[in-house]
């Protein structure tokens, strides 16, 4: 998780003179669920980076780096893939999701290229959220195995 972000989520509320509280009902959120951010136990989607930016008034890498967040989640999965070369893994990924049947592929990329939210997607495709969840799991599965398999 990148290791900033709850503090630049609590320094840029404070600057703003707002309360956690006062974030959460901004962004339509619990303040448990801010509190959690601030204390980097979970972090947020980027589309709710984007509306805190706008609240704050920065522009939404001043929060985090949309790299960071695909590459956040993708690491929970594919625990190597930090130590992976960005050239090397390029490729790797450019050659999985080519791979992939269409929506998978769709999918993914929506997920991981354009950052669009489970429910995003879910309305995009017209399935239900879980489903979304459920083909991100398994061809982030996919992909970890994909990867061990190129570098064995």
């Amino acid at each position: 998780m990148p290791v900033n972000i709850g503090k630049r989520i609590a320094e840029l509320r404070t600057e703003n003179g707002m309360s956690q509280q006062k974030l959460a009902d901004l962004l339509f959120v619990s303040r448990d669920l801010v509190s959690k951010w601030e204390c980097n136990s979970r972090t947020p989607d980027y589309p709710t980076v984007e509306r805190m930016a706008e609240l704050f008034g920065v522009d939404s890498d001043l929060i985090i780096n949309k790299k960071d967040l695909v590459f956040e989640e993708l690491s929970e999965c594919v625990i190597e893939i930090s130590q992976i070369p960005l050239e090397i893994l390029s490729g790797f990924l450019n050659d999985f999701v080519r791979n992939l049947n269409e929506m998978s592929a769709g999918i993914f990329l929506e997920r991981y290229y354009y950052l669009k939210t489970p429910a995003e997607i879910s309305g995009k495709y017209r399935i239900s959220e879980n489903y979304v969840r459920s083909i991100l799991s398994k061809t982030r599965k996919k992909l970890n195995k994909y990867i061990k398999e190129r570098l064995s």
